[in-house]
């Protein structure tokens, strides 16, 4: 068995979820608790990527990160292009997934009571202490929630990931599509050790978000 496509999905969806989470927590703070202009907008093009289907996901992709786009030529320029490589790889994961991470962020900090907040104020707490302090404690499960499913959701992608970074055996080749090219060759066996593999993560995945459910829920 060719254990590339298991070492580069885990990286990829590492590298993915390490992008999310901070990008996850800055903008999902600001959608909890920011009033301004387009704000419903943004919540909406924020979720844009869970209801597209993956292979026009990858396609505005291809086409923004390309070669021939901006982005593309700058990022070539300097010497790291995104597209068929695993770079893009990580890059439409992370977008596949980020809405998984707002979402569940905004959630976690609308949970928390501005009153347990405004009490650190009046104590001549900082904003960033509060949020340090009070904020992303409470909001910490839900944070966590989100990271565990952004990450599984980063791993299994498959639609994006292979219009952007391709289908490249031992370069790009992620266990998603590793699973596709194996039952296309006719290898059924292999391709059910690593459907079992996704599968189990996803089980076990889904049972430690219910689990920090009853947590909070205590």
């Amino acid at each position: 068995m060719d254990w590339f496509p298991f070492v580069l999905s885990a990286q990829v969806a590492t590298l993915a979820t390490g992008l999310n989470l901070v990008a996850g927590v800055a903008l999902g703070w600001a959608l909890a608790r920011g009033r301004f202009p387009g704000r419903d907008l943004l919540a909406a093009l924020t979720t844009v990527p869970l209801v597209l289907p993956p292979t026009v996901l990858g396609y505005y992709l291809l086409v923004a990160l390309g070669r021939t786009s901006p982005i593309g030529q700058a990022l070539d320029a300097l010497g790291v292009p995104l597209v068929f490589t695993w770079r893009g790889a990580v890059v439409a994961s992370a977008v596949a997934s980020f809405p998984l991470m707002v979402q569940s962020c905004r959630a976690a900090f609308e949970g928390v009571d501005p009153e347990l907040e405004q009490v650190a104020r009046t104590l001549g707490r900082s904003e960033l202490e509060v949020f340090r302090t009070i904020t992303l404690p409470l909001a910490g499960r839900g944070i966590l929630a989100g990271t565990v499913l952004a990450f599984a959701r980063a791993l299994g992608d498959f639609g994006a990931t292979l219009m952007v970074a391709g289908n490249i055996p031992g370069r790009t080749q992620t266990l998603a599509i590793a699973v596709y090219d194996t039952v296309q060759a006719g290898n059924l066996g292999l391709a059910g050790v690593l459907v079992a593999v996704l599968t189990a993560f996803s089980i076990l995945s889904l049972l430690a978000i219910q689990r920090l459910g009853r947590r909070l829920a205590a």
